[in-house]
């Protein structure tokens, strides 16, 4: 019998979030435990034709930030990606001008890369014809670009990684992260997600497979996970980016650590291309596993931030995986009534949340949570955000293609 490995903690010192909910971490959880409508959801002149002609973006011009000439080398969810580290080194209160970058490592998850580049250049194409395509396009359309702006911007000189398990990605990218520095293979890593598809060709597909929501009368309460009257997701753009260290090495820099990434699961369905298994089966071993990792118990679990998309199976399937699993004692909560699904962004993003309400002891609510569906089995925490006494939480996430994955966290 293969013997179970000691449970290892990463420190969490550092966040750094880009959203439609707010441009940095505090604003972002400002707007998500106090805000009870997203005030960065609006029509899009570009998809005006389409069964969902609405999105969630983020109130971020990033030219004075990055500089008109470096802007111009990254597609915009690399530049969130680069805002969003910027923010977490700092908070982290790491100096790239002294530190050994080769031990610095960075995982970034996306689900679609440079698409929004990929849609421009295709209207350029099919416009004015091939000699206008940019040389640019493979070096900023592809998934790993994120990773590598952050490296060039920052000096990190460890390994740079990319993750691409669609909706799942950020979360991904934060375990890999995890087991990275249990690994000794660096001190410090840069990990969770960036996503900006701001793309008709992709909203049209999305359309299509009627996995959106369609409330165009009303953008603002379209997004409603657990919601009896729920009728898809909604799509939005944003970065999250935590940084994890050693125990060790933040202790040597006396950093204060903001929590701990204690435990690591991920799955495969292998059921379909879209649907998640109808049983939770899949998303169910990533949790246990998650769990047996961090050495915790069901009872010890006090918060989830589940994935909570406001499509009509996935969240049943979830909650009804929560409750088996878990049990009905945890305070269950979606946040991406607020910030929109930005799909390969969103397990870093709420995992930012998530150490936010850890650090809190507060649970966000579930906006536009009106009426609750009945056939959810779990406490969803929704109207307000509410106080609570917890020491262990955990970020559930789900991508098409059958891959799932699950944090640990802890005080």
């Amino acid at each position: 019998m293969t013997a179970r490995r000691q449970p290892f903690s990463a420190a969490v010192t550092g966040l750094g979030m880009v959203t439609a909910a707010g441009v940095g971490a505090k604003a972002t959880w400002h707007a998500v435990t106090q805000e009870t409508s997203p005030g960065g959801v609006a029509h899009q002149e570009e998809l005006a034709d389409l069964p969902c002609d609405f999105m969630y973006t983020a109130d971020l011009d990033t030219t004075e930030l990055l500089g008109v000439a470096t802007q111009r080398l990254m597609d915009r969810f690399s530049q969130l990606a680069v805002v969003a580290a910027r923010e977490a080194i700092a908070d982290a209160g790491l100096d790239t001008d002294t530190w050994d970058g080769s031990r610095v490592a960075v995982v970034i998850g996306s689900a679609h890369g440079g698409v929004a580049f990929y849609d421009q250049q295709h209207v350029a194409m099919a416009a004015r014809g091939a000699r206008r395509v940019s040389p640019k396009l493979a070096p900023l359309t592809v998934v790993n670009s994120a990773a590598s702006s952050v490296c060039m911007d920052l000096g990190a000189r460890g390994p740079s990684l990319a993750v691409a398990t669609a909706c799942s990605s950020g979360t991904v990218a934060l375990g890999t992260a995890h087991q990275l520095l249990r690994a000794g293979v660096c001190d410090i890593a840069i990990a969770g997600g960036a996503e900006s598809p701001i793309s008709r060709l992709l909203i049209a597909s999305a359309c299509q497979m009627k996995a959106v929501s369609t409330r165009r009368e009303n953008p603002a309460a379209a997004c409603r996970p657990f919601d009896a009257g729920r009728d898809g997701f909604v799509v939005g753009e944003g970065a999250g980016l935590l940084v994890l260290e050693r125990p060790e090495h933040a202790a040597a820099r006396r950093a204060p650590v903001r929590a701990h990434v204690r435990g690591y699961g991920a799955s495969s369905d292998a059921y379909a291309a879209v649907a998640p298994d109808p049983d939770g089966n899949g998303i169910e071993r990533a949790l246990r596993s998650a769990m047996a990792d961090a050495g915790v118990q069901a009872g010890d679990i006090g918060h989830v931030n589940a994935h909570g998309t406001s499509t009509v199976v996935n969240d049943l399937i979830e909650a009804t995986m929560l409750q088996r699993v878990i049990g009905d004692h945890a305070l269950v909560t979606s946040t991406k009534a607020m910030t929109g699904h930005t799909l390969g962004a969103a397990g870093g993003i709420e995992a930012a949340l998530t150490v936010l309400a850890l650090e809190e002891q507060l649970v966000p609510p579930t906006v536009n949570l009106e009426i609750p569906d009945p056939q959810i089995p779990v406490e969803i925490v929704r109207q307000e955000a509410r106080p609570a006494a917890f020491d262990c939480a955990v970020k559930t996430s789900l991508g098409f293609g059958g891959h799932n994955a699950a944090l640990v966290l802890t005080r």
